[in-house]
């Protein structure tokens, strides 16, 4: 009886050993880093953008993969501490897409790896070495945004031939608007137009900004990009509207708020891009030897509703040329 007792054992330790062997290894959970510079609500449909670029790519958020949110809110002071956080969770990867995220993250780590997808110059910013050869911990997608502003006044001013003075609103303490700012004062020298830059650090500069607007006879306005102005496009945009001023804005959501003209890159594009980048990194690769993409499209957008709400008549010339326009 004994014999037949541990002949059974044995049998059965033998065929529970495979089935141990064989057990799956616990998957491995990704950790990223979201450093925004805007709200959650604001910028949902570009994470949701970043989210389904992942998720091709074998990533899915509550499966391998957690994201560590950190909004700013247009308040640029939060980011550095901010990034520190993330830093002190030991990310994988921060994914920090505008400028000012990135350039708070840069300051925080050389060591975790870094992803922007709004960058307006990598290289100008310190963010990369060169776009070829990030060299460092950091890459991702640039907006070339600050070129474009050159083409942005361009625009403004073949639509509205008679404007001779335009506000910009930027950010003073965003260094991307400042580079920005540096080549629109030399395009606007070649336009024959005067720029008058008014800088808007906080929610609450909104209103006094337009009372500079108008204390200083612009015709027309240029809206930078930058989280803040992004956070309070609505009020911004009803601003615009209620001066009745022809306005371009860096950034579509703008039009789709209201605003007359913009000439800008599609986010949800770039965010859908550069989860290609973070994917690459997960599974092994270094930012350094990843180039900077640029984007290739750039989309001009008229809003000719808000034209004929401010009773602005835009060039046929100029609607022929658009690649959207809201009617």
């Amino acid at each position: 009886m004994k014999t037949i007792t541990t002949v059974v054992m044995l049998a059965g330790i033998i065929l529970l050993t495979p089935l141990a062997g064989n057990a799956e290894a616990p998957k491995k959970i990704y950790r990223i880093g979201a450093l925004n510079g805007s709200t959650p609500a604001q910028a949902a449909h570009m994470f949701q953008a970043f989210r389904e670029g992942l998720r091709e790519h074998g990533f899915v958020e509550g499966e391998n993969l957690t994201i560590e949110y950190r909004w700013a809110e247009g308040k640029l002071e939060r980011l550095p501490g901010f990034a520190d956080e993330l830093v002190n969770l030991n990310v994988d990867v921060i994914f920090a897409p505008p400028t000012p995220s990135a350039v708070a993250a840069r300051n925080a780590t050389k060591t975790i790896p870094i992803v922007f997808a709004l960058a307006a110059d990598p290289v100008g910013n310190g963010l990369v070495e060169s776009l070829a050869r990030p060299g460092g911990n950091a890459t991702g997608l640039s907006t070339v945004n600050v070129e474009l502003g050159a083409k942005r006044l361009e625009l403004l001013k073949e639509a509205f031939p008679k404007i001779s003075r335009v506000a910009v609103l930027h950010n003073p303490t965003d260094t991307s608007n400042q580079l920005q700012l540096k080549t629109s004062l030399e395009a606007a020298k070649v336009l024959g137009v005067t720029l008058v830059p008014i800088g808007i650090q906080r929610r609450e500069d909104l209103e006094s900004a337009f009372a500079t607007v108008t204390k200083g006879h612009a015709d027309a306005i240029f809206v930078m990009e930058n989280p803040l102005n992004f956070t309070i496009r609505k009020p911004l945009v009803s601003l615009v509207q209620r001066a009745r001023l022809p306005a371009i804005y860096a950034l579509r959501e703008f039009v789709d708020d209201g605003g007359l003209m913009a000439y800008a890159v599609s986010t949800p594009d770039q965010f859908r891009r550069a989860a290609v980048y973070v994917a690459k990194i997960l599974k092994g690769a270094r930012p350094a030897d990843l180039p900077v993409e640029q984007p290739t499209r750039v989309d001009f957008v008229i809003n000719l509703k808000a034209a004929k709400a401010e009773g602005h008549v835009i060039p046929q010339s100029l609607l022929l040329r658009a690649d959207e326009v809201i009617r």
